[in-house]
């Protein structure tokens, strides 16, 4: 009876406000900003590169101390700053696309990248929230960029004569002189836009409510029509190189508790556009691999010699396919990597360039293959980390890191920076690590070991996603750069770090990340949270009594997991903006009796599932405009830790997002959770 009566009032806390509850939190300490960490985390990070289709031409963003700007560079030049702009104002630049010849450069200033048509964020709590707007600059003439209209994800037609942009489900098109034009209104949500090479259409991929189409919309014709509609998801469309065709990836999602099905669920379709007839070039063969798994960028690709790219985990791992547009069998390009990352065709159609780990799982270099011989070759060394390859012109570019050195874009034919390549000298490079979880799997980690000679106290790191993986050095993404810095600075206040890349993350493989039973399914991947405190209690000169655990976001779930089921292991505890109560409604699929199991084991999941246990001090860190994890989810934690009397600090931040767009906000947050463990675990000084 007391499950369905917590179960009950969680439903209800979370679909209502909470109102005047009893604050017993421990108070706020007043935190002066640390020099070092502070300077860290001003360090530039770049991010966005894009490239101009026809010329050597790079565009990316810079982030240092929270003051963003659009970088350009032509291959061989110095890079140049294309806009001034100077506070840390939470405002984010994104979209970046250049014109094929690379004279014209758009992008996108204001709202939320990640959840493009909501309400606007207004992190920097200006009085009147800034607009999400459309840029447009003439690099060729040096004038300023100026502002064509309200939207989001940009886009060049081949002769760079117009731009398409989005504004709130409708697609307009801008000449850069006068109004744009309105040219479809859309029922859902709409991206992977191409053009025609003609120019005069325009390709899309629209999601609606469970499903998604893939849509065509005429310009001069004034015209719009759907493709191959299914009773599932169509993604990733690509006109053909005559512009006759268009490819699409076509799946449906497993029902729900089947992930193990055999069953083939997606395939690779063609669309003709003359008669609409659509016919089905390659499809998945039953086994590993049935279930469509994308990488993170584009997942389909119609190449200048007439192939078909996309991934495909057969083997189970994700590898790259070549399948002939006209039909026929498909052939791994990539059999020697383990997980492709992200990939891109060559201008000439002719090779493939990839972001994997082939030989060292926990690596990520950039490789070239050739799609006729299979010939491939490495592009970076060993001892760097390769993401997101972008061609501008016949010239590579990717966004490299290392130990020491945060992302940064790098041409990669002599392995010269574009712009800024910042370095950090004090800080080693972690060491990677495999210790092995109760069930006996394999888990990977990278350990910082903390200055001193001990006992030192320790920290378990816990990364968000879950389908993330940390490496040995810095992050391309922002919000894993910055808890980096955070580690490293740990390390050299004298606490051993071992962050965790537990089950359900990617890069090792699918039977990792489609581990049975993980998150609300029953948390399985906690056991690997659980494994890495125990070794990293036994490394000499750790203080077994002296181990905490921080993370954000799937992070802050296992931390608050942690430390509701082991507070005996767990010392003390920061939980960044984590969910606390893992109940869902359960799928119509379900006869009553079962979906009262589902939600009894989703309960035993959560950290409120196990909050009677709950001893150890923990500081709860959230942005109350936060869009991935409801901001209730703390609210309901801390009215459930005061009835209890276990102490707990907060950090509230009014207006800011999931990933903080702020500089202070982020410093705020880290230098909090630096004094927390201070406080909690009494580092030697």
């Amino acid at each position: 009876m007391r499950f369905f009566t917590l179960l009950l009032a969680t439903l209800v806390s979370l679909q209502s406000p909470v109102f005047a509850q009893e604050n017993r939190s421990a108070p706020v300490t007043d935190v002066a900003h640390s020099s070092a960490l502070a300077e860290r985390l001003a360090i530039p990070f770049a991010s966005g590169l894009a490239g101009a289709a026809d010329a050597p031409v790079f565009a990316w963003v810079e982030n240092a101390r929270g003051v963003r700007n659009v970088m350009v560079a032509r291959a061989g030049e110095s890079a140049r700053r294309l806009t001034d702009y100077r506070e840390d104002d939470g405002i984010e630049i994104y979209g970046l696309a250049l014109s094929p010849d690379g004279t014209k450069l758009a992008f996108v200033r204001g709202g939320d990248a990640s959840f493009a048509d909501d309400s606007l964020p207004n992190t920097g709590q200006a009085v009147e929230a800034p607009e999400q707007t459309v840029y447009l600059a003439d690099l060729a003439t040096g004038a300023a960029p100026r502002a064509i209209g309200r939207g989001h994800d940009t886009l060049f037609s081949p002769d760079g004569r117009s731009l398409l942009f989005v504004r709130s489900g409708t697609i307009m098109v801008s000449t850069g002189e006068g109004e744009a034009r309105r040219v479809a209104d859309l029922r859902g949500n709409a991206g992977d836009f191409s053009w025609s090479p003609d120019g005069t259409r325009i390709l899309f991929r629209e999601l609606r409510s469970g499903h998604s189409i893939v849509g065509v919309v005429d310009i001069a014709r004034e015209s719009l029509r759907y493709l191959g509609a299914t009773l599932g998801h169509s993604s990733d469309p690509a006109f053909s190189p005559d512009g006759q065709a268009v490819a699409f990836i076509q799946f449906r999602d497993p029902p729900a508790r089947l992930e193990d099905s055999r069953q083939s669920f997606w395939s690779v379709r063609v669309a003709d556009l003359a008669t609409g007839n659509v016919r089905t070039v390659w499809s998945a063969p039953e086994g590993e691999g049935g279930q469509y798994y994308g990488t993170r960028g584009r997942n389909l690709f119609w190449t200048a010699s007439n192939h078909l790219l996309f991934p495909y985990e057969g083997s189970g791992w994700p590898h790259i396919m070549a399948v002939p547009a006209k039909g026929g069998p498909a052939r791994d390009l990539t059999p020697d990597a383990n997980e492709v990352e992200n990939f891109v065709p060559t201008p000439d159609g002719q090779g493939v360039v990839y972001s994997a780990n082939p030989g060292d799982l926990d690596s990520r270099t950039l490789w070239q293959v050739d799609i006729a011989s299979g010939a491939d070759r490495q592009l970076t060394d060993d001892g760097q980390f390769a993401f997101f390859p972008v061609f501008g012109g016949d010239r590579l570019a990717a966004t490299l890191t290392d130990a020491r050195s945060p992302a940064h874009m790098v041409l990669i034919d002599g392995m010269v920076a574009l712009g800024v390549k910042p370095t950090v000298t004090a800080y080693p490079t972690p060491q990677s690590v495999r210790f092995t979880a109760e069930d006996g799997t394999s888990i990977h980690g990278q350990y910082f070991r903390g200055a001193g000679e001990g006992p030192r106290p320790a920290l378990i790191f816990a990364h968000g996603g879950p389908r993330r993986q940390m490496v040995a050095g810095f992050h391309p993404i922002f919000y894993y750069h910055n808890t980096y810095i955070r580690n490293q600075e740990f390390a050299a206040q004298g606490y051993d770090v071992l962050s965790v890349n537990f089950r359900s993350g990617t890069n090792y493989g699918r039977a990792f990340r489609e581990a049975p039973g993980t998150g609300r399914e029953g948390a399985s991947e906690y056991q690997d949270i659980l494994a890495g405190a125990r070794w990293l209690a036994a490394q000499p000169g750790v203080d077994p009594a002296r181990v905490g655990i921080w993370g954000g976001s799937w992070g802050g779930y296992l931390a608050a997991l942690a430390l509701a089921r082991d507070s005996d292991v767990f010392a003390a505890g920061v939980d960044l903006h984590g969910v606390h109560a893992m109940v869902r409604p359960v799928p119509d699929s379900y006869a009553p009796d079962e979906a009262l199991a589902i939600q009894r084991l989703q309960w035993d999941s959560s950290p409120m599932g196990a909050i009677d246990k709950w001893r150890s001090p923990v500081l709860l860190i959230h942005g109350d405009d936060d869009r991935n994890v409801d901001y209730r989810q703390s609210l309901l934690l801390a009215r459930e830790l005061t009835a209890r009397g276990v102490p707990f600090e907060e950090l509230a931040i009014p207006n800011e997002r999931h990933d903080f767009f702020r500089y202070e906000s982020w410093l705020e947050a880290l230098e909090r959770t630096g004094d927390f463990f201070d406080r909690r675990l009494e580092p030697a000084r």
